[in-house]
């Protein structure tokens, strides 16, 4: 079936049914690509929001999975901890952006935390869920057994929840790149959301609609 649609987009731009200044055919879309290709700024671009991603998602698993693994082993820390937390996975991240650039600049620090920060929450909520879901009595029968703390985190909660948590990273796979398409987009000089702000200015649509192909394919590869 996707297929059988650019056959009818290109089409349908080749009889004029679709015009070129509100969506280029497949075949201008891919031109540009080349182009990018060719003169290196693509690779360019990919190499700097890879390395935005991958900061951004390091941090908010490290934040995610450590304040979940906190709060699915303590009734206490849930009580503390889960409340703030949930009062700000409520707030819409995105919209976070300019009183980050009030805070940390316009640099790589505001677009690395916001991925960081939309990555953080499914980590979170996933891993807190999944170490609850642990049968009890696996729990009883380390005690019996005299495991310690270590030995109880390594052999019963860390398989346990391993399916559930893994959810949660290709969520939070998900949200970075689509956090990492707005941020790239607000003050930035590199990177995949540069090219495609910088061919709005020129009424680039081919390069625009080409990056966002760019987004998506980066989104199933990591998935």
């Amino acid at each position: 079936s996707p297929l059988v649609l650019l056959a009818l987009w290109q089409l349908g731009s080749a009889v004029g049914l679709i015009s070129q200044d509100v969506l280029p055919a497949p075949s201008l879309i891919a031109e540009a690509g080349v182009e990018l290709i060719r003169n290196g700024e693509l690779f360019d671009a990919l190499r700097v929001s890879g390395v935005r991603v991958t900061e951004g998602l390091l941090l908010g698993g490290i934040i995610g999975i450590g304040l979940g693994t906190a709060v699915g082993l303590s009734r206490w820390t849930e009580a503390t901890v889960d409340p703030p937390m949930q009062m700000l996975r409520a707030l819409p991240h995105l919209g976070l952006i300019p009183l980050f650039i009030v805070w940390f600049g316009i640099g790589e620090l505001p677009k690395v935390l916001m991925v960081a920060l939309g990555a953080a929450f499914p980590l979170y909520l996933n891993t807190s869920s999944a170490i609850r879901q642990v049968d009890p009595k696996l729990f009883e029968t380390a005690a019996v057994l005299g495991f310690s703390p270590l030995q109880r985190l390594r052999t019963l909660v860390i398989p346990s929840a391993a399916p559930q948590v893994l959810v949660g990273l290709r969520q939070s796979l998900a949200i970075s790149w689509l956090t990492l398409i707005v941020a790239e987009q607000i003050n930035a000089d590199s990177g995949v959301g540069y090219l495609i702000n910088n061919a709005r200015d020129f009424l680039r649509i081919d390069v625009i609609i080409f990056g966002l192909v760019v987004y998506a394919l980066l989104g199933i590869v990591t998935d």
